[in-house]
């Protein structure tokens, strides 16, 4: 019976330690394309980003959110898919996008201010025709960085 309730407060122990580490997330649209993102929107979230992550599914990503617009740069260390990074504007257009490599620390930057960057599965901006320019719908909705 003990090691019943041990197990039981494990698994709960767990499912919480889970729940702390989730983050939100918000729907993005890029013309008619839906994008579910998980938003990193302080410190600690931006910093772990997508590591050590082994797979995602194809119409989600990761919106970074930025205090205030800077030309932020993006590397891929312990990440293990690859990435393509959309930098985006306070409106909501995309500046630049960088294809990025699993596990390295060559930086990605942003070629004006930008106040977001959204990473998707690599190529998933180029297969769909999206460049610099488009502009993205529910970007307004995105929590202000902590």
């Amino acid at each position: 019976m003990r090691k019943m309730w041990l197990g039981l407060l494990a698994g709960i122990a767990l499912g919480t330690a889970n729940a702390q580490t989730a983050m939100p997330t918000l729907e993005l649209t890029a013309g008619f394309h839906r994008i579910e993102a998980e938003v990193a929107a302080n410190d600690q979230a931006r910093q772990t980003g997508l590591m050590n992550r082994k797979s995602m599914p194809q119409q989600h990503g990761m919106l970074f959110v930025f205090p205030h617009p800077n030309t932020y740069c993006m590397w891929m260390r312990n990440t293990y898919i690859p990435l393509s990074v959309a930098f985006i504007d306070d409106d909501g257009i995309i500046i630049n996008i960088e294809d990025m490599q699993p596990q390295t620390e060559n930086n990605h930057c942003a070629r004006k201010p930008a106040r977001f960057a959204l990473e998707m599965n690599a190529g998933w901006f180029a297969q769909r025709g999206l460049k610099p320019g488009t502009k993205l719908g529910g970007i307004d909705k995105a929590p202000r960085a902590q």
